[in-house]
């Protein structure tokens, strides 16, 4: 099962219908929880996320609203007897900020926490064959402070096809063994895993908080199955934006459109806005792919795969 859960959509000011940031990317037995602003626990409690669903933590900068709410994560894990590792992920000039968010739990940290920050231009956090879900980057964005975003990338594979199987007489195990082993012999022949399968391609994931149009938002976004971005400001604003690194619906639309994004889900507004409709229809303008914007509690089904 793959789906994002909006936990909060708001930027540096929360309001009355809108928490501190907070998104739970569930993939297959994964689970990344990006910013947690404050409030994050709550709002975990009501979309439902267990403590026990994190596997990973990803921060992209130590402003308030993307990280105040990592001490109440953090003690709702120790709470709940978390035992499996939490990979933690922020940029690494942030280490200092990161180790007073988490000090209250010494045992807990030393046990379960595994921090791990990115440094660099680009930096690769997991990758196949030893990740589970493919490959996790971050890549450096603009903003006041050192900031990432960051991109899952499943890794290629094939899609098994029952009609072809039957044809070649492979049933039962040896489904399995062709996968891992290419081809086997079956009735006297041998029968290649080609011959059986079509291609499937993996998935991408991206996700963009706090930062000015840069090549790492572009990197970022190119043929993303889903871009999660923030729109802090509307046009209007453009200048507002671009001095405190921040992008506006338009600009974030048009690098969907641009780098073929399937699903756009547009995030982290200004408190200055109460009509969420003014980000939808400046999105629409440029942007012709399945659009979302954002609300607390809201869950969204991760887009099938292209070929299927």
């Amino acid at each position: 099962m793959r789906e994002l859960i909006i936990l909060g959509t708001a930027s540096q000011v929360p309001t009355r219908t809108r928490n501190h940031n907070g998104y739970f990317l569930r993939w297959d037995e994964e689970g990344f929880l990006f910013d947690p602003g404050e409030g994050t626990q709550r709002q975990m409690t009501l979309a439902g996320v267990a403590a026990t669903d994190l596997t990973r933590v990803c921060v992209t900068h130590f402003h308030g609203d993307h990280c105040f709410g990592l001490p109440g994560v953090f003690s709702r894990l120790a709470l709940d007897q978390v035992k499996h590792p939490v990979h933690c992920h922020f940029p690494g000039s942030g280490a200092p900020l990161f180790d007073r968010l988490c000090w209250t739990w010494p045992e807990f940290r030393r046990q379960v926490l595994r921090e791990e920050p990115a440094f660099g231009e680009r930096a690769v956090l997991a990758s196949t064959p030893t990740s589970p879900f493919g490959t996790l980057e971050a890549i450096r964005l603009s903003h006041g402070v050192d900031s990432f975003g960051y991109r899952i990338t499943e890794p290629d594979g094939r899609r098994m096809l029952p009609e072809k199987l039957a044809a070649a007489g492979v049933r039962g195990p040896q489904i399995g063994e062709l996968q891992r082993e290419g081809e086997i012999p079956v009735n006297g022949r041998v029968v290649t895993l080609d011959e059986v399968s079509a291609p499937r391609p993996g998935q991408v994931f991206a996700f963009v908080m706090d930062t000015r149009l840069c090549q790492g938002v572009y990197e970022l976004a190119a043929n993303a199955d889903m871009l999660v971005i923030e729109s802090t400001f509307l046009t209007s604003e453009a200048a507002l934006a671009a001095e405190h690194g921040h992008l506006t619906a338009r600009q974030a639309a048009t690098v969907a459109e641009e780098c073929g994004v399937r699903t756009l889900v547009l995030t982290h507004f200004s408190q200055r806005y109460t009509d969420p409709s003014l980000f939808e229809r400046e999105a629409r303008a440029v942007y012709t792919g399945e659009l979302c914007v954002a609300e607390d509690l809201m869950r969204i089904p991760f887009p099938k795969r292209a070929a299927d």
